[in-house]
C-alpha cells in the first residue's frame, strides 16, 4: 500500500494572473508566509506549509467562462491551519483586503471541533481554511467509512 504524504501543489486557472495576483499575494505570501517561487506575467506560484499553489491564466477562449463549483472539476480546496486563532486571524486579514467571505468562522459537523472559514478568490473559486484538533477524522476512519454529516 502506498501512503501519500499530502498534496504537493494545486494549480488554478484564473481569468487574469494580473487581476488575481494581488489576492493570492496577500493570501499566500502575506497571510500564510509562503515563499514566492515564480512571479511572472503568466504564473504566480508560492510554496510553504508542505504545499504549493500556482495560478495560471486561462486560454483566451475560456476567459469569459465563469467558475462553477457544480461542474466537473474543482469544487473548492482547503488549507489546514494550526489553531482556531489562525482561522480568526485569517478572517480579519480577508476582511481587511476586501475578499468575498462566503461563511465567517464557525464550527461545523465534518469532524470533532471542526472550525473553518469559506471565501472566494476574484474568479469565484472557493477556498476554505480549517482547524481540526488532533488527528480529526483520521482517528475515527480506522473503524470504516464515515457517514456524511447533515
Amino acid at each position: 500500500m502506498i501512503d501519500p504524504n499530502g498534496i504537493a501543489h494545486i494549480q488554478l486557472t484564473v481569468r487574469s494572473v494580473a487581476a488575481s495576483r494581488a489576492f493570492y499575494h496577500r493570501l499566500l505570501h502575506e497571510a500564510f508566509g509562503m515563499r514566492i517561487q515564480y512571479d511572472t506575467p503568466d504564473v504566480f506560484y508560492c510554496i510553504g506549509g508542505r504545499t504549493g499553489v500556482l495560478i495560471r491564466e486561462a486560454a483566451p477562449e475560456h476567459k469569459d467562462t465563469p467558475f462553477d463549483q457544480t461542474r466537473i472539476g474543482l469544487h473548492h480546496f482547503c488549507f489546514r491551519l494550526r489553531s482556531r486563532e489562525d482561522i480568526d486571524a485569517l478572517h480579519a486579514s480577508l476582511v481587511d483586503f476586501g475578499a468575498k467571505i462566503i461563511r465567517a468562522p464557525e464550527t461545523g459537523p465534518w469532524a470533532p471541533d471542526y472550525y473553518s472559514i469559506l471565501f472566494e478568490d476574484p474568479d469565484g473559486i472557493r477556498i476554505e481554511a480549517n482547524f481540526v484538533p488532533g488527528r480529526g477524522n483520521l482517528d475515527r476512519i480506522k473503524d470504516g467509512p464515515l457517514t456524511r454529516p447533515g
